[in-house]
């Protein structure tokens, strides 16, 4: 998911007010009918299809035409609707209505730990980073068999492509390349860079025949300026229905920017959109800029050129974007709902077509806008139409039989609130800055602080994904006490704190550490760097790339003391290629053409080799270069007993061991020591109470406590080190003793 970029000055978000809390399911309902009354796929202005006439999804008919010689115009309008997704949509709508296939599966309730049960440890690839043999494709290095048993050895159950469909734009008739990581897509088609959908297809089935499966994405918030956009801006049928885009009156064009030369947006001044506001045509400004940068996007609107329609008529529009001016935003709430059939057309495809067992919804919090009567910045994060919006795509995919995940970093409530009905799981933004701010700094307290907060709001660990580095940055927002709670008072380190106070602290200790070293950039949003590099930071490493060896151990040791902390408590555990090879972040020099719009964040996304094919390729075959790695490919690491790949083994096969994802937290007990946490859980099916102890500190720690859970007689046990017993069990306390940056296991029965 994209993130949360703050503006060059933060409005102050405002406490949603009572109509906020409008029941989400009377807008799923009406959302539902609305479909239906559409027949899900129908197009607003031309007849369905027939699936049977079609030989495949690309190879639609266009709408027939009484002139055999259809003019220019003509003739790119049926081209464009012929590659749009809604047309696709249109064809997979009608393969599915009516079937019995989708009422074999409960689809209102969230179902977090059948998620996990089917794959509790995740793989996380970045496809643009994917380093593949000579003349192979990312898709087939992706399948191939070796690899997949090596995830399984290691205990990975399944594989998070990161989106693969076709992204970008299109200019007249060419297709042009993605701007954000193929996060715009334009197509349901796989992207030609990764391969076919032959191998797409050949993955899947390698993932099932190692008991695994492979997770893709669903991205419900915008597209690409493609063939579908195309035919908005030129108001053809329904499509502009599909976006948040508004027409000018051409009495008012004075009001818009000029589009520069080899550009087809403008982005709008404040004042513009403020005045655009005053006549009526926009919601106005929202609290917050996403991807801020002065004079490139300076709101989340921007206007097109003059465009002639498939009318004839010369328009220009004003668009919604909370990304980049080529991602413009879909309009849930649309009369036509031409955008929900959109986005359900592409689940049907990548469950029903392609075989995909679990999709994230990415940005799937924007997906309700609306204006603020007492003239504030418009009503966007926590609109309830965006809970109606992931119930309707969350429940469609539980009816098929699957499962999805949301990557959502708003505050507790609003996490809380999108999980009624929505995704099955959703990313760990609730703990992430924590813990690396407990390893940085080396003082645990403020991720207690979260994980106790994240009990009072009512949210199991078990709906979270546990994750290493990503492709993102390290992101810093801590949106909790942004908003809602900035003027709540908390306790830390002995005294009372508002929310935004708190802020403050937290964000300013782990700025000031992890941009200490040269290696990490800022980033929008926080910190663009590696887990490697959080950890070099942490041990105040100037030089990443002259490591002792004793030096690498201790990157490896703290590495593995983080795989511990996310893999062992309930939920799922997740990793990326980054981590399994040890990636350190890229010269800025190496990726400046890439940074040119202010996007550090490519200094994190490396090419790596997983299989170690291709070990005199400089740059992947998207061309991001090759970053250094400190642990190497995975199978020679699976030869070394000490290696990062091997001992990440030993401490998943204790966790598959004991079903440690499927356990019910009980508490996070109160402890003397600032740098140590610990975790209390019950296993499933009477397996006792796992006791999970780590010591973020730089010294050695002793500590008793009472372990409410636990009474009488009891049996203690070190599940990761059966032959250490220097911990007790005495009438009902625990006496740990841990030494600097260790991490424990124990088993009370």
């Amino acid at each position: 998911m994209r993130r949360l970029h703050e503006p060059a000055t933060e409005l102050a978000p405002r406490r949603p007010s009572a109509r906020c809390k409008a029941p989400a399911r009377a807008l799923a309902l009406t959302l539902a009918l609305g479909l239906s009354a559409l027949g899900l796929s129908a197009c607003c202005h031309s007849p369905k299809t027939p699936l049977g006439r079609q030989k495949g999804l690309g190879q639609l008919s266009a709408e027939a035409r009484p002139d055999a010689r259809p003019s220019r115009q003509a003739a790119y309008l049926q081209w464009l609707e012929r590659h749009s997704m809604l047309k696709q949509a249109e064809a997979l709508a009608q393969r599915y209505s009516g079937k019995g296939l989708l009422w074999r599966h409960p689809y209102a309730a969230i179902r977090p730990r059948a998620a996990s049960a089917l794959a509790s440890t995740w793989f996380t690839a970045y496809p643009g980073a994917t380093i593949t043999r000579e003349g192979a494709s990312v898709l087939k290095t992706l399948g191939d068999e070796r690899l997949w048993r090596a995830f399984a050895s290691i205990g990975i159950k399944a594989m998070h492509t990161g989106p693969m469909k076709r992204s970008g734009g299109v200019t007249e008739r060419r297709f042009t390349p993605t701007i954000d990581g193929n996060f715009d897509r334009i197509s349901m088609r796989i992207d030609p860079g990764f391969g076919d959908e032959a191998e797409y297809r050949a993955l899947v089935a390698h993932a099932r025949s190692n008991g695994a499966i492979v997770i893709a994405d669903v991205i419900p918030g915008h597209t690409g300026k493609g063939p579908d956009w195309r035919l908005a801006e030129r108001g053809y049928q329904d499509y502009p229905g599909i976006y948040h885009i508004v027409e000018i009156d051409e009495k008012d064009w004075g009001l818009l920017p000029p589009v520069q030369p080899g550009e087809d947006s403008a982005n709008l001044k404040p004042a513009v959109v403020d005045q655009l506001k005053a006549k009526g045509y926009l919601v106005g400004r929202l609290y917050r800029v996403i991807f801020f940068e002065p004079k490139v996007k300076e709101t989340n609107w921007s206007a097109t050129d003059v465009v002639e329609g498939a009318d004839g008529k010369r328009r220009r529009w004003v668009y919604l974007h909370y990304f980049k001016a080529g991602q413009p935003t879909l309009n849930w709430i649309d009369p036509t709902f031409a955008a929900a059939r959109l986005v359900i057309g592409d689940l049907l495809h990548a469950v029903g077509e392609l075989g995909i067992g679990m999709l994230r919804l990415d940005a799937n919090g924007f997906l309700g806008i609306e204006v603020d009567p007492s003239g504030a910045p418009a009503f966007s994060e926590g609109h309830p139409l965006s809970v109606t919006g992931n119930q309707l795509i969350a429940g469609t995919a539980r009816r098929l039989g699957a499962f999805t995940f949301q990557e959502l970093n708003l505050s507790l409530d609003d996490l809380r609130l999108m999980q009624s009905g929505g995704a099955d799981l959703s990313y760990d933004f609730v703990t992430r800055p924590a813990y690396h701010h407990a390893l940085v700094t080396g003082d645990a307290r403020f991720l207690r602080l979260m994980l106790n907060l994240a009990r009072e709001h009512g949210i199991d660990p078990a709906t979270l994904i546990h994750a290493l580095q990503n492709h993102d940055e390290l992101t810093l927002e801590l949106v909790h006490f942004w908003n809602k709670h900035k003027d709540d008072v908390f306790s830390f380190r002995g005294k009372r704190l508002k929310g935004s106070a708190l802020r403050t602290i937290i964000r300013d200790e782990l700025l000031q550490k992890l941009l200490a070293v040269p290696y990490n950039l800022k980033a929008s949003n926080g910190v663009a760097c590696t887990t490697a590099s959080v950890i070099g930071a942490a041990l105040g490493l100037k030089d990443l790339r002259s490591l002792s060896k004793d030096q690498q151990a201790q990157v490896r040791k703290l590495h593995l003391l983080l795989a511990f902390y996310n893999a062992f408590q309930p939920g799922v555990f997740a990793l990326s290629g980054w981590d399994l090879v040890g990636a350190l972040p890229l010269p800025a020099p190496a990726v400046s053409t890439l940074m040119a719009d202010g996007d550090t964040r490519w200094i994190n996304r490396g090419a790596y080799d997983l299989l170690g094919d291709n070990p005199k390729a400089t740059t992947s075959t998207s061309g991001i270069p090759r970053t250094a790695t400190l642990y190497g490919p995975v199978p020679l690491q699976l030869a070394q007993p000490d290696s990062f790949a091997s001992q990440l083994k030993r401490l998943l096969a204790v966790r598959e061991r004991y079903r440690i994802n499927q356990a019910k937290q009980l508490e996070v007990p109160e402890v003397r020591n600032p740098g140590l946490l610990v975790l209390v859980h019950q296993l499933p099916a009477g397996g006792g109470i796992e006791v999970t102890a780590v010591n973020f500190g730089r010294g050695p720690v002793s500590e008793s406590l009472r372990l409410s859970a636990v009474a009488g007689k009891s049996s203690l046990a070190n599940l990761l080190e059966p032959a250490n017993h220097d911990d007790r069990l005495i009438g009902g306390r625990l006496m740990l003793r841990l030494a600097a940056f260790e991490g424990k296991a124990l088993l009370i029965r």
